[in-house]
C-alpha cells in the first residue's frame, strides 16, 4: 500500500539522517546559554552567532530604515544650514534635545553609524560560512536513501516485474532528463534539483551588501552642486561657479570632473485649451558643451529625467524661469546698469518676483554717490487693465508687465553679512515718492516702456528682450550604478528564493519476496508544499510506463486501462484491513498484504486528506476484497493538508 505523510516533525526529520539535513544552509537556531557553564569565551561565541544570524540582520535593517526617518524630516547640517538655524529659532525647547542626539546630522551620527555597521558585520559573518557550505553541496552528491522511505513526505510504491536493476537505470535517465543531479548509492537512486533556491537567497544577502557600500560610497565621495543661467550664459565646472555646493566628508575639489557648458535657448511647451490649460508638456534646454579644457563643442538638448553626463558627472535640468532685462540712467542720462535679471516663479503659470540692485556706478542728481534697488514682479500674460489681478494667466510670455517699486540709499552689500539676491533690504534704503510727492514710486510697464525717477533721478526701462533662465544640478554620485545594480541582483535572488523549491527524490527497487520487484518512490521538499507530491506522481507516473505493474502489460493497459496520469488524478484511497499482517521484504518493519496487491494499472499520486485520521497507518494493505486494488498515494495520520 501506498501513501503519503505530511509531518513536519522535528524528530521524524531527525531519524532522516543526511536525507533530511543540509536542504538550506540556514544555521540552527540555538538556545540561550546559561552563564556559568559558558565563560566568556563561550559568551563571546554566541553573542557572535546571535549577530550573524538572518533574525539580527533584519532587525538591524529595520533599524536602519527608521534610523533614517528623522534624517527626511529634520533639516541637516551639510545640506540646509539655513533650515538648521531656522529650526532652532523656531523650537527653543526640542533643539537642544535634537543637539545631543544627533538629529541634525543623523547620518553621521554615533548611534547610526553603529547600527550601519553592526548591519555590515551581521551579513558578511551571515553570509560567508553559508556560501562555503553552500559550494560544499554544489561540490557534492545527493545523500543515500534513507531506511524507511515511508517517512518521507511524498511516498508511493509498486510491484513490477522488471528488474532492480532496469528499475534503477529507467530512473536515472528520467531524472536526468527532468534535469535533476542523481546517482545511483546503495541500491537505490538519489536525485537533487533546486540549488538556485539558496543560490538566490544568497545572492540577495551580497546584494544587500553591495548597496550597503555603494551607499556609504556615494555619501562619502559624493558631490553636488545648483547654477542658475540665464539664455546666452555659461558655466565652467569649477567651485566658485556654484550657486551653492556641497559634498562628502571624503570628496576632493580636484575630483571634479573638467567640463563647460553654455545655454544657447530654452525651450517649453503648454497646454493651451482645456481643463489643463497652462500645463507644461515639454521643457528643453539647448546647451553646446565641451569636456576638458580644450575639448571640441558638441551639442546636446538637456530635458527633464534626461540629463547631460560626462565621465560619471550629470547635468540635470530641474527648473526654469523668466530673466526680464531692464536698462538703468542717472539722471544724465548715463547707462549706469543693464542686464537680465532672473526672477524666482511663485506659481505654475509664471508669475515671479524679485529684485534689482544697481551697486556701482549711480550718483544723484548732486553728484552724490547712491545705491539703487527696485522691488519686481514679473507676469508673463497679464490678465488686462481693470481685470483686478496682477497674477499671470498663462506660462507663455503672450503679454508680458513688469511692476517696480523703486528705492535709493544703501543696500547694505558692504556690510559683510551675506544677502538673498532675490531680496532687498530696506533698513537703509528710502522709497521714491511719486511726481504728486504723496504717495510712494511704483509703476507697471509694458515692454519698451520706462519708468521715470523723481526730482532727474533717472529711469528705469523694461526692455523688449525678454530671456528664460534654467537651473541645473550638477551631482556626482560614484556608488549610484552599484547601488542600482545591487538592488537589481536583489529582486532576482529574492525572486529566486521565494519561487525555487529545493527537493530531493528517492527510487529504491528491492526483490520482493514473491519473485516481483517492489518499487519505493519518496520525496522531500525544502518546505511542506503540494509541488513535491504533485512533481512525484508526475514522476511515478513516467516510471511506471517503464516498469508497469506486475501482472499488467503495455497492450493490456492500452487496451482497457486508464493512463498513469489519469489514474493518478482520479484514483480515490484505498481501505485496507489492519487484520491481515505481514511482512513486507522489502521493509520488515512495516506489514503488507500476504497475496501481494492485485495487478494495478499505474501509481496514484500522493493526495493531501481531508481529515487527518483519513487513510491508512504504516505498513497497510488492500484488503482482499478491495473493489480497485490499484495502489494508491495516501497520507498517513498526523499528516497536514
Amino acid at each position: 500500500m501506498s501513501k503519503t505523510t505530511t509531518s513536519a516533525d522535528p524528530e521524524t526529520r531527525d531519524d532522516l539522517g543526511a536525507a533530511g539535513d543540509q536542504l538550506t544552509t540556514a544555521p540552527r537556531e540555538e538556545t540561550a546559554p546559561s552563564g556559568p557553564a559558558l565563560g566568556v569565551i563561550g559568551w563571546i561565541r554566541w553573542f557572535w552567532r546571535q549577530l550573524t544570524s538572518m533574525r539580527v540582520a533584519l532587525l538591524l535593517l529595520l533599524l536602519l530604515s527608521l534610523g533614517a526617518i528623522p534624517g527626511s524630516l529634520i533639516p541637516q547640517q551639510g545640506t540646509d544650514e539655513l533650515k538648521v538655524q531656522d529650526f532652532k529659532d523656531a523650537h527653543t525647547t526640542l533643539a537642544p534635545i535634537y543637539e545631543k542626539l544627533g538629529l541634525f546630522h543623523v547620518y553621521s551620527s554615533v548611534w547610526f553609524s553603529a547600527i550601519y555597521i553592526l548591519l555590515f558585520v551581521s551579513l558578511i559573518g551571515c553570509i560567508v560560512p553559508r556560501t562555503w557550505q553552500f559550494v560544499g553541496q554544489l561540490r557534492g552528491r545527493p545523500p543515500a536513501a534513507p531506511k524507511r522511505l515511508t517517512r518521507l513526505p511524498a511516498y508511493t510504491t509498486w510491484r513490477t516485474d522488471a528488474t532492480p536493476e532496469q528499475v534503477n537505470e529507467a530512473a536515472l535517465a528520467l531524472l536526468k532528463r527532468r534535469r535533476f543531479r542523481s546517482h545511483e548509492v546503495g541500491g537505490a537512486v538519489s536525485a537533487e534539483k533546486g540549488y538556485l533556491r539558496e543560490a538566490g537567497n544568497l545572492v540577495f544577502h551580497v546584494a544587500l551588501i553591495v548597496m550597503l557600500i555603494a551607499f556609504a560610497a556615494g555619501q562619502l565621495f559624493k558631490s553636488e552642486g545648483g547654477k542658475l543661467i540665464i539664455e546666452g550664459d555659461g558655466f565652467s565646472n569649477t567651485l566658485t561657479q556654484y550657486d551653492d555646493f556641497k559634498s562628502g566628508n571624503l570628496f576632493d575639489t580636484d575630483d571634479l570632473e573638467p567640463f563647460s557648458f553654455k545655454l544657447d535657448a530654452f525651450e517649453g511647451s503648454y497646454e493651451v485649451s482645456g481643463p489643463q490649460r497652462g500645463t507644461a508638456r515639454t521643457f528643453k534646454a539647448h546647451v553646446t558643451y565641451s569636456e576638458g579644457a580644450h575639448g571640441p563643442e558638441k551639442k546636446k538638448v538637456i530635458e527633464v529625467n534626461k540629463p547631460l553626463e560626462i565621465n560619471g558627472t550629470k547635468v540635470y535640468l530641474i527648473g526654469h524661469g523668466y530673466a526680464p532685462k531692464v536698462t538703468v540712467r542717472d539722471g544724465r542720462g548715463k547707462v549706469v546698469y543693464s542686464a537680465s535679471v532672473p526672477l524666482l516663479p511663485i506659481d505654475s503659470m509664471g508669475t515671479a518676483t524679485g529684485a534689482i540692485k544697481v551697486l556701482d556706478g549711480y550718483r544723484d542728481k548732486n553728484g552724490k554717490k547712491e545705491q539703487l534697488g527696485f522691488n519686481a514682479f514679473f507676469v508673463p500674460t497679464f490678465a488686462g487693465e481693470g481685470q483686478g489681478t496682477m497674477f499671470s494667466q498663462f506660462p507663455a510670455p503672450i503679454n508680458p508687465r513688469l511692476a517696480l517699486t523703486a528705492y535709493h540709499g544703501s543696500l547694505g552689500v558692504d556690510s559683510g553679512v551675506p544677502q538673498n539676491v532675490y531680496q532687498l533690504d530696506t533698513r537703509k534704503l528710502k522709497q521714491f515718492k511719486n511726481a504728486k510727492g504723496d504717495g510712494v514710486l511704483r509703476d507697471r510697464l509694458k515692454v519698451g516702456e520706462t519708468m521715470k525717477l523723481p526730482n532727474g533721478a533717472g529711469s528705469i526701462t523694461f526692455e523688449k528682450e525678454l530671456k528664460q533662465w534654467a537651473t541645473f544640478q550638477i551631482s556626482q554620485e560614484p556608488g549610484s550604478g552599484w547601488a542600482l545594480g545591487g538592488a537589481i541582483a536583489a529582486i532576482a535572488g529574492l525572486a529566486g528564493s521565494l519561487f525555487i523549491q529545493r527537493r530531493r527524490v528517492w527510487v529504491r527497487a528491492v526483490p520482493g519476496a514473491d519473485g516481483t520487484t517492489v518499487v519505493e518512490m519518496a520525496g522531500l521538499g525544502r518546505s511542506e508544499s503540494a509541488k513535491v507530491a504533485e512533481e512525484l506522481a508526475a514522476f511515478a507516473a513516467e516510471l511506471h510506463e517503464r516498469a508497469p505493474s506486475a501482472g499488467s502489460s503495455p497492450e493490456a493497459d492500452d487496451e482497457g486501462g486508464p493512463e498513469p496520469a489519469e489514474a493518478a488524478q482520479t484514483a480515490e484511497p484505498a481501505q485496507a484491513k489492519p487484520s491481515e499482517p505481514a511482512v513486507d521484504p522489502a521493509n520488515p518493519a512495516d506489514p503488507v498484504d500476504p497475496k501481494g496487491p492485485k495487478a494495478p494499472k499505474a501509481p496514484k499520486a500522493p493526495k493531501a486528506p481531508k481529515d487527518k485520521h483519513q487513510g491508512q497507518g504504516e505498513g497497510d494493505a488492500p484488503a482482499a476484497d478491495d473493489p480497485d486494488p490499484t495502489p494508491d498515494v495516501v497520507p498517513a495520520e498526523g499528516a497536514e493538508k
